[in-house]
């Protein structure tokens, strides 16, 4: 089962998945309507005072946001990860809501994940699923094998800051959209009910909405494989847990009841 997919994330570390999620958009569509009227405490507007075009997101908020719990506990994905990574067992990091307005200009700048995450696995995979249709061309986008690279880049908010790793071997990512044609950069078409699978390394960025009649939303799943392990970055994450701070040394196994097994 997912053979085909296994070995296209493995190569290009992504890969679509079409029409999986059909039955469960209604789901994720209540679950990210609660998180608009009762945002987290990592909520984040990066489009201050806009009231056209806006562009929010908010993360770690599943344990109290029922729907979202109920599609990690009981839809198919986390069999599907499991199969696409081909890991002994999964569990759940965090989901990440992202909804870009219609007409939204903001763009998500070239990253990849791994450097912002207080954790390090072999297997990571990111679910990223469409709650609205989205053309090519204002559709996320990543390039094709990055994950391979072997390089961590300096993690950079979207609002351009970049964070302070003290000690970190991160480079400077390079400029994608200027040579375009050295890279193989993917990206679809996406309805309601595909996802896209992608590893925590792969580096992606997304344009602007240039719909007129949908909003882009969409919901991320984040998931680890069995050897996961904290990872004390030297400063500041994304997402950010102080609590573990202290409590938890780089390689220290992850607590269950925060980041549970679930398949």
């Amino acid at each position: 089962m997912f053979k085909e997919e296994q070995q296209i994330f493995a190569r290009d570390g992504v890969v679509i998945l079409r029409g999986l999620f059909k039955e469960w958009i209604d789901v994720l569509e209540q679950g990210v309507a609660v998180n608009e009227q009762h945002p987290g405490q990592w909520f984040r507007d990066y489009t201050l005072g806009q009231t056209e075009g806006r562009f929010w997101a908010d993360y770690c908020n599943w344990q109290r946001i029922e729907a979202f719990d109920q599609f990690i506990r009981e839809s198919p994905a986390a069999d599907i990860v499991k199969n696409i990574m081909n890991a002994q067992a999964v569990r759940m990091f965090h989901e990440h809501v992202l909804v870009k307005g219609t007409g939204s200009a903001k763009v998500t700048p070239w990253h990849h994940d791994a450097p912002y995450y207080p954790v390090n696995a072999k297997q990571t995979l990111s679910l990223w699923i469409p709650l609205d249709p989205i053309s090519r061309e204002s559709s996320i986008e990543f390039v094709a094998g990055s994950h391979l690279w072997g390089k961590h880049f300096k993690a950079q908010g979207f609002n351009g800051e970049y964070y302070e790793h003290e000690g970190a071997k991160e480079e400077m990512l390079p400029d994608i959209d200027a040579h375009r044609e050295d890279y193989s950069i993917l990206g679809w078409e996406l309805e309601p009910g595909d996802a896209i699978a992608f590893d925590f390394r792969t580096i992606h960025g997304a344009p602007g909405n240039s719909s007129k009649q949908h909003a882009r939303r969409a919901v991320s799943f984040r998931w680890l494989g069995d050897d996961a392990v904290y990872v004390d970055r030297g400063g500041k994450t994304s997402p950010q847990y102080p609590h573990l701070i202290g409590k938890l040394q780089t390689g220290d196994a992850l607590p269950e009841d925060e980041f549970p097994f679930i398949a």
